[in-house]
């Protein structure tokens, strides 16, 4: 918050919405390996939804693939969870059960 001159008497309030500000809660989203998912796809979605690079969306997708999981960012709940819906949507149009959640950081 900028420093702005406050009147004397007027700290309280100062203080009070100061206290009020916190950064939002940050969630990971984490996508999950599946036998049917092709690998072309997860790395679609890494690429246009999370926008990872195409190394790193390849990177993240191996990681997934020989591990189970992994992450394709942390987010504000909001936008971590609209990024999930998008996938999942995406996945659904395309006939995968590819899956993705978020864990609280």
């Amino acid at each position: 918050m900028p420093n702005v001159p406050v009147p004397e008497g007027d700290t309280d309030v100062l203080s009070t919405v100061q206290s009020r500000l916190k950064r939002p809660s940050l969630y990971r989203v984490l996508l999950h390996n599946d036998d049917y998912t092709t690998t072309e796809f997860v790395v679609m979605i890494l690429a246009t939804i999370f926008d990872k690079s195409e190394p790193e969306a390849v990177r993240i997708m191996l990681s997934v693939h020989k591990t189970g999981k992994g992450l394709a960012g942390v987010y504000p709940h909001a936008i971590a969870e609209t990024k999930i819906i998008e996938a999942h949507e995406l996945a659904k149009e395309n006939e995968f059960p590819f899956r993705l959640t978020m864990e609280s950081e």
